[in-house]
């Protein structure tokens, strides 16, 4: 498995992109896109990345900032499960927010979402105060992560 970053708006992207929002829809009712709709092309600390085995785009992810110390996760997705793929991303993202500068990362998923909470656990991440647009929002939980 490859794991590059790219420009969200590329027309290979697209694909896992429209996926992870018709999954998210049919799991929960919404598909997440307007929680990501602002790609920051312009900031340097903005990545996005893609996961690429055999030609066939299996997952992304992104880190984008909240502040000068604290990168968010977003758009988060692996399109098997069982193959690392979401690990790969994650600790590819992990590497690059340190590179970018950021001592700490966030991230919302829904409280219904029990796989990807049980699966950010597994990656050291603990249940945080909601944050942001999040933080009276019963149907969401935010966790964070020090990259210290």
């Amino acid at each position: 498995m490859k794991i590059r970053i790219t420009n969200p708006d590329n027309e290979k992207a697209a694909p896992i992109i429209e996926e992870l929002s018709e999954n998210l829809y049919i799991r929960f009712g919404s598909d997440g896109k307007n929680s990501f709709t602002n790609w920051e092309n312009n900031n340097p600390d903005f990545v996005f990345a893609i996961a690429e085995t055999n030609n066939e785009i299996v997952g992304c992810g992104a880190v984008r900032p909240i502040d000068e110390k604290t990168g968010e996760i977003k758009r988060m997705y692996a399109k098997y499960q069982g193959q690392k793929i979401g690990q790969s991303i994650l600790n590819f993202l992990e590497e690059k927010a340190k590179e970018n500068g950021f001592s700490t990362l966030a991230l919302e998923t829904r409280a219904k979402n029990l796989q990807a909470i049980r699966f950010y656990e597994k990656q050291g991440y603990k249940t945080i105060p909601n944050y942001g647009k999040y933080k009276d929002r019963l149907e969401a939980v935010c966790f964070g992560k020090s990259l210290t």
